[in-house]
């Protein structure tokens, strides 16, 4: 009689187990976006910065970028881009791609994607960090008109800037 209890049992568990569906959820977190960064794209990984010729992997939030030798994984741009305006710059939301590594089609990037380059418009996830001086209002408010030669130096991208600017020294002249 013990045996038969035991039987049944088992029965009903096996047949109310096997009637249980099993639900797998699966949550890949691409990471935040930076606030500069376009609205709109919130399922890529990688940006291309095309003014700076860098790439921005929103996972670890990191630069990437050719040093002259290799590609690299930074915090930050170079120090020559220092000055550069990510909220007014143009990001390029990447698909082309495989893996970890955006730069594989760099050579592509570059030629699709010039220095200057402006496709549609857009607009920045987040707003701009106010600053705590008088020098607030000193962002440009359109698109970007930075522009950078191919040593990263600001001027006009064609080597004959005349005019040599403030130099990061707010509205002094």
């Amino acid at each position: 009689m013990k045996a038969l209890k035991l039987i049944v049992i088992g029965t009903l568990l096996f047949f109310a187990a096997s009637s249980v569906q099993a639900q797998i959820s699966v949550h890949l977190n691409l990471g935040v976006a930076p606030d500069w960064g376009p609205s709109g794209y919130s399922d890529v990984r990688y940006y291309y910065l095309p003014d700076v010729e860098a790439y921005y992997d929103i996972p670890s939030s990191m630069f990437i970028y050719n040093n002259g030798v290799t590609w690299v994984h930074r915090s930050s741009l170079p120090s020559r881009y220092r000055n550069y305006d990510l909220y007014n710059g143009y990001k390029v939301p990447m698909s082309n791609y495989r893996g970890s590594t955006p730069y594989s089609n760099f050579r592509q990037n570059k030629v699709q994607y010039a220095r200057g380059y402006r496709g549609q418009e857009q607009h920045s996830i987040g707003k701009r960090p106010e600053r705590g001086n008088s020098n607030q209002g000193n962002y440009s408010k359109g698109r970007s008109n930075q522009k950078f030669d191919r040593k990263g130096n600001q001027g006009n991208a064609r080597g004959n800037n005349k005019e040599k600017g403030n130099r990061g020294r707010g509205n002094d002249k």
